[in-house]
């Protein structure tokens, strides 16, 4: 009987080999349209490169959520550790639950600007610090002003606020 291993090799083997075959026997003109077409609208488009306004917010997420998964993974550490007591459990527990609030209310604010003024943003918060970014070239004191002021509403306390516009 042959068992399920074997199984999957042989039917991705077999796989593998059919789509090897395929290109092999594609006929060669086929592959030089396709090139052709692809070096024509790369032409076409002078080669210059440019980072989009999504691609700053992407790599600022990316940066932040990093941070906060090795802060997390450190305090798991402290937690799933038997040497540790039980209010330094409890302490690594609610930083851990602290940082998933802060998650989760970072997106609302993106969300909440996303629907009320069309901008693409990226939220920081870090104790009663909000840092906003913007992905906008131009700079329009108004719109900042009037962010800080839908920011600040949501919470209860003081918060310094700041909005950078980036693009």
């Amino acid at each position: 009987m042959i068992k399920k291993q074997s199984l999957w090799f042989l039917t991705l083997f077999s796989l593998i080999l059919v789509l090897s075959v395929y290109y092999i026997t594609m006929p060669n003109d086929l592959l030089l349209t396709n090139n052709q077409n692809y070096t024509d609208k790369e032409e076409k488009t002078n080669e210059k490169v440019t980072i989009e306004e999504a691609e700053i917010l992407t790599a600022l997420r990316v940066e932040a959520e990093d941070n906060r998964m090795s802060k997390i993974e450190e305090l798991n550490v402290v937690l799933t550790d038997k040497k540790t007591t039980t209010d330094e459990k409890n302490n690594a527990y609610e930083q851990i639950r602290y940082l998933n609030l802060l998650r989760g209310k970072e997106e609302l604010l993106e969300n909440k600007i996303k629907e009320h003024y069309k901008k693409n943003t990226f939220i920081k918060i870090e104790d009663n610090q909000v840092r906003v970014v913007i992905a906008s070239n131009t700079h329009n004191y108004e719109l900042a002003n009037n962010i800080m002021r839908s920011i600040q509403e949501e919470f209860d306390g003081k918060q310094y606020i700041s909005v950078k516009f980036q693009g």
